[in-house]
């Protein structure tokens, strides 16, 4: 597994490592030890894994709030997904930017993004399958969201108009000026 940082603090892009020969490939898609190694505490609590059918299905941002913040570490098993990971750390340099990623099955990237950080998706390619580890129980009391198209946010979406999107993403709020989404350190300290 290779770690690369990102230019939000937290957020990584993991190269795997398959070892090819005649049968096909093995690989390690999670090693702790290897977290460890590069400062991360990653406790999987849920593999979840979503199907999506048609090329610009959006889904997201989805995050819960303190004390049930989550680690997400996010891997495309077929196609290719463009993924923004949005930071909502109070005090974080880097609140309120976003960076994007493409994940894609065939290059065997993945993607963590950390507590404080909410993340959403497009799809690039018909049938795709996302999957993702999470450190949180799903808490419903506890989930908010941001709309995947707030303006505030500037986002540069591959299909600026989604082809699917649920009625709650799409009704998510959009970010209050006066007032913006903060996850306070409790969450990811």
């Amino acid at each position: 597994m290779i770690f690369h940082k990102t230019k939000l603090d937290g957020v990584w892009l993991i190269e795997l490592e398959p070892k090819i020969d005649a049968r096909g490939f093995y690989m390690r898609n999670f090693a702790k030890e290897e977290f460890a190694k590069n400062g991360i505490d990653f406790n999987i609590v849920h593999v979840n894994r979503s199907l999506n059918k048609i090329k610009g299905t959006t889904r997201g941002f989805h995050y819960q709030q303190p004390p049930k913040c989550e680690d997400k570490l996010l891997q495309a098993l077929k196609g290719k997904f463009y993924d923004v990971v949005l930071d909502l750390r109070k005090g974080s340099k880097t609140y309120l930017r976003w960076l994007s990623f493409e994940l894609d099955a065939e290059k065997k990237n993945m993607l963590l993004c950390p507590k404080g950080c909410t993340n959403a998706i497009q799809v690039l390619e018909d049938n795709s399958e996302l999957q993702y580890f999470v450190t949180e129980y799903y808490w419903p009391e506890r989930e908010k969201g941001i709309r995947f198209n707030d303006p505030l946010l500037k986002i540069k979406w591959p299909f600026p108009t989604p082809v699917v999107i649920s009625e709650k993403d799409a009704g998510w709020p959009l970010i209050d000026k006066n007032s913006p989404p903060a996850i306070d350190l409790r969450c990811y300290n």
